[in-house]
Order: structure tokens, then sequence, then C-alpha cells
């Protein structure tokens, strides 16, 4: 009987193993991927007390120090272990992630993770795997975009490191990075990744606004350079998704078939076009690297590109309205009160 029982069993495996080899192949690569780095990381205070580790970087690592303890005294963040340890990049990217939409349709494709849930976005540790996974999307009539990541979270289960790149960072952007994450591990909502993203982007962007005002002061150039970058990036962002509004409406006309047509491609093509070209009139014409990124050679974004806009950008002022008009502009009670609204991972 029992023997019969291990049979099955063993029979269940395999055909589940059959089922989702897919899955349990991209497990092992982003396990190998995660491990490969913890393997190779170093105590923060064995890399502070190396007398051949660049004073300028030991001074950034210092900050990150003070940013985390800043989230959890001011913003009321969970306490934790993550950028206790660096990991050295050695100037190579570390994870690409893939974002897919419907070629006629802002529709997020979404890939299914046990306990996680759902995202619109899948990230690898091999880039060979990203791009061989864009082209396949790409030939199913999807249109798709690819990046590097500069950080991710592992919400609290593994010690996310401090990555070399990170120090490269202006002040406000290190803090606005550092402080998104810790979000992610104090809140993440299952199978809603837009509202996971969404809020960390508000903590990131008020949480560094606040550090750089309490750190430098009101008048410092720190806290001058930050607000001038998150003025254009926060117009750019509106004039992204004002553009998504209008990609909507014009693929209404278009209808529910999705079956390339070059009639659709010429009016999307565009459409795109006047969006992207619009953008350098943003703040009297200033730049950012991400509207250079649509002007060099012959790139033209696809739906895909403003997925990011929707998911990370797309419900700031619900949050800020809240934040200020029902709370009083009192973050830790304003957090209490999502922490009890919505169960966290």
């Amino acid at each position: 009987m029992v023997k019969k029982i291990l049979v099955a069993l063993l029979c269940v495996v395999v055909v589940l193993g059959i089922i989702y080899r897919d899955l349990l192949s991209y497990g092992w690569m982003q396990a190998k991927g995660q491990i490969g780095i913890l393997m190779n990381v170093k105590d923060v205070s064995e890399v502070l007390a190396d007398p051949t580790f660049p004073d300028s970087l030991k001074t950034r690592i210092r900050l990150i120090e003070e940013i985390k303890q800043f989230g959890v005294d001011s913003l009321g963040l969970s306490p934790s272990k993550n950028y206790t340890t660096f990991y050295d990049q050695h100037g190579k990217p570390l994870i690409w992630v893939i974002t897919a939409s419907d070629r006629y349709r802002i529709k997020a494709y979404k890939w299914d993770f046990p306990i996680l849930g759902s995202f619109p976005y899948k990230g690898y540790f091999d880039s060979t795997r990203a791009v061989r996974e864009e082209k396949v999307l790409a030939d199913e009539g999807f249109d798709t975009d690819i990046g590097e990541v500069s950080a991710w979270s592992t919400l609290g289960y593994l010690k996310d490191p401090i990555l070399s790149s990170m120090l490269k960072r202006r002040e406000g952007s290190l803090a606005n990075l550092i402080l998104h994450e810790l979000t992610h591990g104090t809140l993440f909502v299952k199978n809603d990744l837009e509202l996971n993203e969404n809020l960390a982007s508000f903590v990131g962007d008020l949480g560094a606004t606040r550090f750089l005002k309490q750190k430098y002061g009101a008048d410092s150039k720190q806290y001058a350079d930050y607000q001038y970058s998150k003025n254009y990036n926060d117009a750019y962002s509106r004039h992204m998704l004002r553009g998504m509004k209008q990609l909507d409406s014009l693929y209404i006309t278009f209808g529910p078939d999705q079956t390339p047509k070059p009639e659709k491609d010429s009016a999307k093509k565009h459409l795109i076009q006047k969006i992207v070209s619009t953008a350098d009139t943003l703040m009297g014409g200033g730049k950012t690297l991400k509207a250079k990124r649509s002007e060099q050679s012959s790139f033209l974004p696809g739906n895909a590109y403003f997925i990011s806009y929707q998911t990370y950008k797309s419900k700031q002022n619900v949050f800020k309205q809240e934040y200020e008009e029902k709370f009083g502009s009192d973050f830790k009670k304003y957090l209490g009160y999502l922490k009890n609204k919505y169960p966290s991972l």
C-alpha cells in the first residue's frame, strides 16, 4: 500500500514538473542569480573598515544607513536587515525586466507566480533569457519593452544588499530608492502591483523630500537639485499618462480585434511620435534621459513603454489627497491606516 502511494506521489510530481517546467526553470534561474549575489556580499562594517575602499563611497554607505533609520523613525517603515551588506557589481547590470502589452490596447501582460500573485513585469538575472522571452512575446504580437533595473526587494525574505551602482546616485535619488524598496518590505498587497508600486513611489518621493530638508536644509543644493528633478519627472509622468489616455481613445476606434493591420499601425505610430516629440516642451524644454531615449536612433516606444507609468505613477494624486486631507499629513497614521486596510504578504 505504501509503495503504491509513493508511486502515485511520484507520478503527481512528474506531471506537475512537466506542466510547470517553465516556471520551475525560471525559479531555479532566479534563485541561482540571487544566491550568487548573496554568496559574494560583504558586511557593511567590513567595507567601512577597508582602507582601500574610497572614502567618498563610504560616505554614501553611511548615508544609506541614515536614510534607512529615517524611514523607520520618521515614516514608520518596518525595520529590517536590508542594506547591512554590500555587493560589488563591477560595473555590470544585474537584472533585466520585461514588460508587455497588447498591440492595440494598453493592457499589461501578466505573469503569475505562486504565493506572490500576478505581476505586469518579469525580471531576469540572465540577459540572454530575458531577450529570448521578449522575442517570443513580440512574435506573438505583443508590444514589449526591456530594461535594466537598479534595485529590487525580496519583501524581507532575504537581506537585500547595497549595490555598488546605488553609490553613484545623488542624495535625493538615493533616498528615494532606499525608501521605495523599504516600503515594499513594510506593505505589499498580493495581486495589486499598481497599488504597491504607486505607494512605494509616493513614499519614496515624500520621504526623500523630508529627509533632504531635515539633513541638509530647505536652502541646500541637495534639496534644490532633488526638487528640480522631481518637478520634471512628475511633469514627464503626467505627460505620459495623458498620452496613455489619448492612445486608449484611439484604440477604442479600432474595436476589439488585435490582428495587425497597416492602417492601425500607422495611426498608432503617428500618435506615439506626437506624444514623444511634445515631451521636450516640459518645463521650458528641459529633458531627462527618458526623453532622450525616445530620440535616440529610430527608437519609438510601444504600448509596453507606457505600462510602467501606469504601474508606478497613476495613483500619486490619490495617495497625496488621502494623506493630506484625511490624515493631516501625518504619514505614520496614514501608513497605519493602509496596513489595516490592505492585507500584506
